[in-house]
């Protein structure tokens, strides 16, 4: 039997869903997060360094550091604005967007991809609000460990019914024997 368009879509969206809340792609975001923060320091480190050295950023090794910093941040940028654009395909816009936790991430994540994209190197103030929606994302990894501990007690507290469950069907047999 030949599956229409529509019903391969829809059995590939319920895959992606079923694939958006395994720890694999919590751990992959917290991964990606990780990095991006760390990029973030790495840029601020070296602005730091720069300023107290008092090296000039045009032509020396600080501007070549940042510029390959500020690209790796706007390609982590992509890389979430993906991730949240499958998210909302994957689960609905409604649903989605329920959460006013998804609704500020999905802020922050477009913001952060808009500033890098059209204001790069253009304006400095708004380099510190770069820096401060990327350290939001902080907080994803808390929510992305919130959201896998959520699942994995579930899952213990179905394991926990099935054996309840076998208890009780095993006394009964137990019982019945006596």
């Amino acid at each position: 039997p030949t599956m229409t368009m529509a019903s391969k879509v829809s059995a590939f969206r319920t895959r992606t869903r079923s694939f958006l809340r395994t720890k694999t792609k919590h751990y992959i975001v917290m991964g990606l997060v990780a990095f991006d923060v760390m990029v973030i320091l790495a840029d601020v480190f070296v602005a730091l360094i720069a300023c107290d050295m008092h090296i000039p950023n045009e032509g020396t090794w600080v501007q070549h550091t940042r510029e390959g910093l500020h690209v790796t941040a706007a390609v982590f940028s992509g890389l979430f604005l993906v991730e949240l654009i499958v998210t909302v395909w994957a689960f609905g816009v409604g649903r989605f967007f329920k959460d006013w936790f998804h609704c500020f991430d999905a802020f922050v994540i477009v913001a952060s991809f808009i500033i890098d994209v059209v204001t790069h190197g253009t304006l400095e103030e708004i380099g510190s609000l770069i820096i401060i929606l990327r350290l939001w994302r902080l907080v994803k990894i808390v929510d992305e460990l919130g959201v896998s501990a959520e699942e994995r007690t579930e899952e213990m507290e179905s394991k926990l019914l099935a054996l309840e469950r076998e208890n009780e069907s095993l006394k009964a047999r137990l019982e019945e024997m006596r």
